[in-house]
C-alpha cells in the first residue's frame, strides 16, 4: 500500500471517531403534549313533531264534503278537550260554510295561541298562523258582502233608471208634433 492509500484509510478512521464522539445534544426535544380529551356529548333527541301531524290533518280535511267536516266535527266535540282538539275543531270550521264558523274557528285558534300551559306550547305558532288567516278571510267575506250589496243596490238604481227612460220615452211619442218652421220673413 502506498501512501496515497494509508492517507485515505487514515480521514477514514478520523471521520468515523468523529462520529463516534459525537456531542450528545444539550436539551432534548421535548415530548409533544398528549392530544386533548374528546367528550363526545349527544344531543338529546328532539322533541316529536306535534305540527307536522296537523298539517297533513289539514290536507285531509280540505278532500272532504261538507257533510264529512260536520260529521269530523262532531266527532272532535266528544274528544277531551285539548290544543291539539282545539286546533282541530277550528281546521274544520275554517272550512265549513256555516254562520259564524269562522268567528268559531278563530276564538278556538286564539285560545290556543294565548294559552300558557306547557301542552300548548308545540301549538302556539300554527294556532296565531291559523288565527290570523281566520281574520283574514273573514275580513275578505265581510268586504266581499259588502260588495254583493253595492252591486244590488246598482243593479236596483239601474232598473230604476231604465224605467224612468222608457217613460220619457212614451212622454216624447206621445207629444204633438210641432210645426216645422217656415222661412223666417226680414224687414
Amino acid at each position: 500500500m502506498n501512501a496515497k492509500h494509508y492517507l485515505i484509510l487514515l480521514a477514514c478512521l478520523t471521520l468515523a471517531a468523529c462520529t463516534l464522539n459525537s456531542p450528545l445534544p444539550a436539551d432534548p426535544a421535548p415530548a409533544p403534549p398528549p392530544p386533548p380529551v374528546v367528550e363526545v356529548i349527544q344531543a338529546p333527541p328532539p322533541p316529536p313533531d306535534e305540527v307536522g301531524p296537523l298539517l297533513s290533518y289539514h290536507q285531509s280535511l280540505r278532500r272532504m264534503s261538507q257533510g264529512e267536516l260536520l260529521k269530523e266535527l262532531s266527532g272532535l266535540g266528544l274528544q277531551q278537550r285539548s290544543p291539539r282538539v282545539a286546533i282541530q275543531m277550528g281546521m274544520a270550521l275554517m272550512l265549513t260554510r256555516g254562520g259564524g264558523d269562522l268567528a268559531r274557528a278563530q276564538a278556538l285558534l286564539d285560545s290556543v295561541a294565548t294559552s300558557a300551559e306547557v301542552e300548548a306550547a308545540p301549538f302556539r305558532p300554527l294556532a296565531q298562523m291559523l288565527s290570523a288567516n281566520c281574520a283574514e278571510m273573514r275580513r275578505l267575506y265581510e268586504h266581499a258582502d259588502r260588495l254583493a250589496a253595492q252591486q244590488k243596490d246598482n243593479q236596483r238604481r239601474i232598473e230604476q233608471l231604465n224605467e224612468m227612460l222608457e217613460g220619457l220615452k212614451t212622454i216624447e211619442r206621445t207629444l204633438p208634433v210641432r210645426p216645422a218652421p217656415g222661412p223666417q220673413v226680414t224687414k
